[in-house]
C-alpha cells in the first residue's frame, strides 16, 4: 500500500491537502461549531493541532470548496456563501519584552487592512480592530468571523516577570475586549490557547464564550484517535508494536476517560523514525513548570491521581497558579475519571496520560533537583540493571549515594514530618524514570505499601519511613506483618521486600533492610 507524506509540523490545511499528506478528518467539528453558536473557546496543549483547526476554519469560511472534496463538512456546507476572516496568531510571538506585543497586534492587523483595502484611522490596537472588522462587514455585506490562535502566549512568555505579564494581560483584555463590542457585526469567533485564564482577569470583556475545552462532544476536536489509527494511518503500522504504542502515545482525555487520543505530533515523529521516544516532551517543556512544582514542594509521587473541580482547573492568572490547573492545561496530567461529589460538584481525577509524559516528567524534575543531568542518567541506567539483576545490596549502595548527593537546600526545604513522603517522591521519579512500572500506596486487602515497582520479572514493596532508634526496622517488619505481598502472588514472580529508614538528623539512609516474601 502506497503511503502518504507525514504532516510533521505543517499546520497549513492548503498544504496538507495539496500535498496528497495523512489528514484526519475533523470537519465535522467544524459544521456543528458554526451550526450550534457564535463564541467559543478551546484549551488543548502545545501539538494538538490547533493552529490546523482554526487554519482549516479559515479555509471553510473562504469558501476554498476544492479543498474538502471528500470530508465529511463538503456536502453540508452551504458553498455560495463566504465570509471575511480576521486571523490574529501570536505562535509566533516572543513577548518577553515590553512593548513586543503591542508592536505584534499593530503589525498583524496592518497585513490584514491591506489584504483587506481598508485604511487605518486609528493608533490603538483594539480600536483598529474594531474599525477592521466593521470595515469587513459594510464591504462584504457578511458578518466577520474572528479566530484567535495561542490567545495566551503573550502571558505565558512573560510569567517570570509577573509585571510585563499583567501588562500583557490588560492590553489583551483590550483587544479582546472589542470583539463583543462589535458583536453585531460578527458571525462567529473562535480563540485557542494552552492556558485558560479567568474570565474576570482577560474575559471580562468578552463574557459570552462558550467554553468547550471539557465538552463530552468534542472531546476529540484536536487529536488522533485509536479508529484514526486502525484507518487513516493504517499503511504506516506494520513494524510497530499497537500495545506499545498506546503504552507510549496515547491517554490524553478531556471528555470521558475511555474517549482517548493520541498527541499528532509525537505519533507521526514514530511513524517517520520508527523509534519510541519523548517526541513531544522534547520540543519543550516550559521550565516554569518544573521550578513551580520544585518552588512548592510538590510531590511527583502525588501527581497520578489528583482530584480537582473544573473551577481549580480553571483557576489561572499571573502570580495564581494552582498546580494542578497548570499540569492539566499544559498536558502532563488529563482526565482519568469523573465523580459528582456530595457537594453536587463534579470533580476530575487526574492521571499521567501516557509513559512518554509520566517517564519524562519525572525526570525533568530530577534533573531540576539534581542540577546534573547526566549524572542522573547514570544512575537511572545504574537502577535499571539493579532492579532486573535483582541486586539487593547494589541497591542498597545506590539509595545511599542517591540519598546524600540530594542538595543540602533541598532536604532543608522539609520538616521531619515531611521527610518520608518527600524522599519517597525522590525515588519515586528515578523508578518512574527507568521505565519500571511503579504504582504509589498500592490498596491491598491487607494495606498500602508506599511503592510498588514491578520490572517484567520481578515485583517489590517499598515502605519508607523516618528513623527512630526505639523502632529501628519498623519499615520492613510493617511489609512482612501487614503480608503486602499477598496481592502479587498470583503473578508468579519473586517478591522482594524492601524497607528504608531515613535519619532526619544525619541526613542519611539510616536502615535499609529487604528480604523475599
Amino acid at each position: 500500500m502506497a503511503t502518504r507524506r507525514l504532516p510533521i509540523g505543517i499546520q497549513t490545511f492548503r498544504e496538507i491537502r495539496e500535498s496528497d499528506c495523512y489528514y484526519v478528518d475533523k470537519t465535522g467539528y467544524a459544521l456543528r461549531l458554526f451550526q450550534g453558536g457564535k463564541h467559543y473557546f478551546l484549551s488543548r496543549p502545545r501539538r494538538f493541532g490547533k493552529s490546523l483547526f482554526l487554519d482549516t476554519l479559515k479555509e471553510l469560511f473562504d469558501g476554498s470548496r476544492s479543498l474538502f472534496v471528500g470530508l465529511d463538512v463538503h456536502d453540508r456546507w452551504d458553498w455560495s456563501v463566504s465570509f471575511p476572516v480576521v486571523r490574529l496568531d501570536f505562535g509566533g510571538l516572543n513577548a518577553t519584552k515590553p512593548g513586543a506585543l503591542e508592536e505584534d497586534v499593530l503589525a498583524q492587523l496592518l497585513n490584514l487592512e491591506s489584504a483587506a483595502g481598508v485604511q487605518a484611522r486609528h493608533s490603538s490596537g483594539p480600536r483598529r480592530l474594531e474599525d477592521l472588522i466593521r470595515s469587513l462587514h459594510r464591504d462584504s455585506g457578511q458578518r466577520v468571523c474572528v479566530l484567535v490562535d495561542e490567545y495566551d502566549k503573550p502571558i505565558l512568555d512573560a510569567l517570570e516577570d509577573p509585571e510585563l505579564a499583567r501588562a500583557n494581560r490588560e492590553y489583551l483584555r483590550g483587544l479582546y475586549g472589542m470583539i463583543k463590542s462589535c458583536d453585531a457585526h460578527i458571525r462567529f469567533c473562535f480563540l485557542t490557547g494552552v492556558s485558560k485564564f479567568s474570565k474576570v482577569s482577560l474575559f471580562s470583556g468578552l463574557n459570552n464564550l462558550v467554553d468547550i475545552t471539557l465538552d463530552e462532544r468534542y472531546a476529540a476536536i484536536c487529536g488522533y484517535t485509536e479508529y484514526d489509527l486502525e484507518t487513516v494511518f493504517a499503511a504506516e503500522l506494520p513494524g510497530l508494536d499497537r500495545e506499545r504504542i498506546r503504552d507510549w502515545y496515547n491517554g490524553y482525555s478531556w471528555g470521558l476517560p475511555a474517549d482517548t487520543v493520541y498527541n499528532p505530533f509525537a505519533l507521526l515523529l514514530l511513524f517517520d523514525k520508527r523509534t519510541f521516544k519523548p517526541w513531544w516532551f522534547e520540543t519543550g517543556t516550559p521550565s516554569f513548570l518544573t521550578k513551580l512544582l520544585t518552588k512548592r514542594c510538590v510531590a511527583a509521587d502525588r501527581l497520578d491521581g489528583l482530584r480537582a473541580s473544573e473551577a481549580l482547573l480553571s483557576t489561572f492568572d499571573v502570580g495564581s497558579i494552582a498546580p494542578e490547573a497548570l499540569l492539566f492545561q499544559t498536558g502532563y496530567l488529563t482526565v482519568g475519571g469523573r465523580e459528582r461529589g456530595a457537594d453536587g460538584i463534579e470533580y476530575f481525577r487526574l492521571v499521567y496520560p501516557n509513559r512518554e509524559v509520566r517517564q519524562s516528567l519525572n525526570l525533568s524534575l530530577l534533573n531540576h533537583i539534581t542540577g546534573d543531568p547526566s549524572q542522573r542518567e547514570r544512575q537511572s541506567q545504574d537502577l535499571q540493571q539493579l532492579l532486573q539483576a535483582a541486586d539487593l545490596d547494589g541497591l542498597e549502595a545506590w539509595f545511599r549515594a542517591l540519598f546524600a548527593g540530594i542538595p543540602y537546600h533541598w532536604h532543608s526545604r522539609n520538616t521531619i514530618a515531611d521527610y518520608e513522603g518527600y524522599y519517597a517522591s525522590v525515588f519515586y521519579s528515578f523508578f518512574v524514570g527507568s521505565g519500571a512500572m511503579v504504582t504509589t500506596e498500592d490498596s491491598g486487602s491487607a494495606g498500602r505499601a508506599d511503592l510498588v515497582v514491578r520490572t517484567a520479572s520481578r515485583t517489590y514493596l517499598f515502605e519508607f519511613k523516618v528513623f527512630t532508634s526505639s523502632q529501628q526496622g519498623a519499615a520492613l517488619r510493617q511489609l512482612q506483618e501487614r503480608d503486602y505481598a499477598a496481592k502479587y502472588r498470583h503473578l508468579g514472580l519473586p517478591i522482594h521486600l524492601v524497607g528504608v529508614e531515613f535519619n532526619a538528623q544525619s541526613r542519611a539512609v539510616e536502615v535499609f533492610e529487604s528480604a523475599r516474601a
